[in-house]
């Protein structure tokens, strides 16, 4: 078992040390794959993005001002003066005999929407005067699920990429850490980042002049917003929108790069069965108006209507690259983020220092394992070389089990290998100790082993089990690489008790049935 255990754990860990040519020639049934390097050791981008949670809550209360002027005027109930506030909603009922009715209107509009605990209250004077307050558990809640549901989309954006193992965690409340190894344009990854992609299909207003809107503000439900494309004076151009959305984003199932008619690079869309009824109605009922495609407030592109749409399907164009278009797709398969993200901090470590790092770690390595390896030698000799091969063996099941886990190994990592070394011969040292002291008292040599290995355990079990704690409580409280050196250092531990106990014991064991020694070379 304990032979069979290394062979695995050798096979697992060769890939690592052979040129990408041979790994490619392996056979099928040999495992290919190598550990992941971390950022320190492969270059690549580090982001920490702040998730403005505010704006999820200023969109939660118009969602619910939209729901709650739908339900009044469906209960036939008359207001007036509809404001928002930072948590809440306020409105005037114009007939105060209305009262009742719309406390229970409201009432079942609100209630429950956090299992026990209504998500907003209401406080209606007999004066008709009311006001909805967003709850301080419902704004927790909110701005938790904008960071959670950002955290989940930006990570499939990033995968969009074809990155290799992203490390991205969330960092306080309302920050988001991302690690991308390796990743060599950071620049287009910040661009993806950093867009909502809050896609609305719009209609023009076509009711007013643009320039007209931009003099004298524009009719009510209705507003001025930039295009993409730039005019001859080096401004984007204006269009006169209207705020209600015929069909959004969300309403999507699937997005890619194609091209149009023309040739020229454009995204093409579909729609799910909701959405495509939506804008297939639409469409149908407005032939030959101009309609907008608004991506985080600005207009894409606004065609006219020439027929209905009908198939639930679509294509975006306007001044798209390739790359641009591959983008525009990415970001609306990955769906919109809850609330914008801004970039706090940005660090981009190169290929040459990741390799700088991996010689200086390899070179710590080597040192650390000489050393360890002559002082053995030195102090306990034929048995000091029974703890070098288990060390050895140490090393090598250490790397299979990070290559099968696909753990990323990172700078820390190595320092926890390095420092595993030592630790590794340690139990060793204390096995051979208690040896000596027993041949010391006279015992003979197979008593003096069997009570050199019993009458340690304690103090090696002792010893790990204290370190394992604290390997325990890293990995627990700390963050990014404190827990990369926790985990190859825990991981290390573990296999050195195997090592030291098991390993280096079948070596002095086959030894003594072989050669049946009348003393011991220690």
């Amino acid at each position: 078992m304990i032979a069979l255990i290394c062979i695995v754990a050798t096979i697992f860990a060769l890939p690592n040390f052979l040129p990408q040519s041979a790994r490619d020639a392996l056979a099928d049934f040999l495992p290919p794959n190598t550990m992941n390097l971390g950022l320190d050791l492969s270059g690549g981008s580090y982001l920490l993005l702040e998730v403005e949670t505010e704006v999820a809550v200023k969109d939660r209360l118009e969602s619910m001002r939209g729901d709650l002027r739908k339900r009044m005027r469906e209960e036939g109930i008359g207001f007036s003066s509809f404001q928002v506030g930072t948590d809440t909603i306020s409105f005037r009922l114009i007939d105060l005999a209305q009262l009742d009715a719309a406390r229970t209107a409201i009432g079942d509009l609100i209630g429950g929407n956090f299992g026990s605990a209504a998500e907003f209250t209401l406080q209606i004077s007999d004066s008709g005067d009311a006001v909805l307050t967003l709850t301080e558990a419902a704004r927790a809640a909110i701005a938790s699920g904008a960071v959670d549901q950002s955290i989940e989309i930006v990570r499939r954006r990033i995968d969009e990429l074809g990155t290799r193992e992203p490390t991205i965690q969330r960092q306080g409340a309302n920050r988001i850490l991302v690690q991308v190894p390796g990743l060599s344009d950071p620049e287009r990854l910040k661009a993806l980042l950093g867009k909502t992609a809050k896609l609305e299909f719009r209609f023009i207003d076509e009711s007013m002049d643009v320039t007209a809107a931009l003099q004298l503000g524009p009719p009510p439900g209705s507003e001025v917003l930039p295009s993409e494309e730039m005019g001859p004076d080096g401004q984007p151009f204006q269009f006169l929108v209207q705020k209600e959305v015929i069909v959004a984003g969300d309403r999507l199932t699937g997005a890619q790069q194609g091209f149009d008619e023309r040739n020229r690079p454009a995204v093409l869309f579909s729609f799910d069965t909701v959405g495509a009824r939506r804008f297939g109605d639409a469409t149908r009922e407005n032939v030959n108006r101009l309609f907008a495609i608004v991506l985080d407030g600005v207009v894409i592109t606004a065609p006219r209507i020439n027929e209905p749409i009908l198939t639930g399907s679509g294509q975006i164009t306007g001044s798209f690259t390739v790359e641009s278009a591959n983008d525009l797709a990415i970001l609306l398969r990955a769906g919109a983020l809850p609330a914008p993200i801004t970039i706090e901090e940005s660090r981009t470590v190169g290929a040459e220092l990741g390799a700088d790092s991996i010689v200086a770690g390899t070179n710590a390595a080597i040192a650390g394992f000489a050393l360890v390896v002559v002082l053995m030698l030195l102090v306990y000799g034929l048995f000091g070389i029974f703890a070098n091969i288990a060390l050895i063996l140490n090393l090598i099941i250490i790397v299979g089990i990070m290559t099968a886990l696909q753990s990323t190994l990172t700078l820390p990592g190595i320092a926890g290998i390095v420092l595993t070394m030592g630790m590794a011969v340690d139990a060793n040292v204390l096995i051979f100790e208690r040896m000596r002291e027993e041949v010391a008292q006279g015992r003979s040599v197979i008593s003096a082993v069997d009570a050199g290995y019993n009458r340690a355990m304690s103090a090696i079990i002792d010893a790990n089990l204290t370190t394992l704690l604290a390997v325990l409580i890293l990995f627990q409280l700390g963050s990014g690489p404190v827990r990369g050196f926790a985990v190859t250092l825990g991981i290390g531990i573990t296999v050195s008790m195997f090592t030291a106990i098991m390993v280096t014991r079948l070596f002095v064991i086959y030894w003594l049935w072989g050669r049946k020694p009348k003393a011991l070379p220690i």
